[in-house]
């Protein structure tokens, strides 16, 4: 039997790590399932494509092993952390004060697509934990990968992590009609308070 090239195993490995990164429900999960609901897989699957992609410019970084930039990135954890909090605080408002929408309205609207993987991105560059676990898990990776391969690891992990919210935003997808007005503003409510709770979290992490 054939031995599969190194650089097929970095990306099975590098998938690996992009799909369990992604799979614990955090702040972008939380959001990713209300969005479904609220709007259809569409609008969940671009909510976590925003957070696949920075797990892959994170990923990329520690593949490559910018060390100055990583050196820059962990000096700027504290500022990262209090806008992620802050970020995480307004969507918790948001979702708070927003009513329910109505199934004739459940598609996004045109631009909200693009809007709900902006922000995600954003808020997942801003994590401190992401930093963190992407620097050293990469980094420890990069130093036993052939020198052509930190692409293999890139792409591993943007595919796990995309892999991820596909699913998520499927599965949710199939329970979205069973949603009426009264379900939705339960789930806008934990949500919301999900989401202030992690924030809440994460400034206790990075002010200790």
């Amino acid at each position: 039997m054939e031995t599969p090239s190194p650089a097929l195993v970095l990306f099975a490995q590098s998938l690996l790590i992009g799909l369990s990164i992604a799979a614990p429900v955090g702040q972008i999960g939380v959001l990713a399932i209300q969005r479904t609901l609220d709007h259809g897989r569409a609008a969940g699957l671009a909510t976590g494509l925003g957070a696949a992609f920075a797990d892959a410019v994170y990923g990329a970084i520690g593949a490559f092993g910018v060390t100055g930039l990583i050196a820059w990135l962990l000096g700027l954890k504290l500022w990262l952390g209090l806008f992620g909090a802050a970020f995480l605080l307004w969507l918790a408002w948001r979702i708070a004060t927003k009513p329910p929408v109505r199934r004739s309205e459940a598609h996004a609207p045109p631009g909200t697509l693009l809007r709900f993987v902006t922000g995600t991105f954003v808020l997942t560059l801003s994590n401190p934990t992401t930093i963190l676990s992407f620097m050293a898990v990469f980094g420890a990776l990069a130093g036993r990968a052939p020198a052509a391969s930190p692409w293999a690891m890139v792409s591993g992990v943007l595919v796990g992590s995309a892999l991820w919210w596909l699913v998520l935003a499927g599965v949710v997808g199939l329970l979205r009609d069973r949603f009426d007005e009264r379900w939705q503003r339960a789930v806008n409510w934990c949500s919301a308070a999900l989401l202030a709770g992690l924030a809440l979290w994460q400034l206790a992490q990075i002010l200790s």
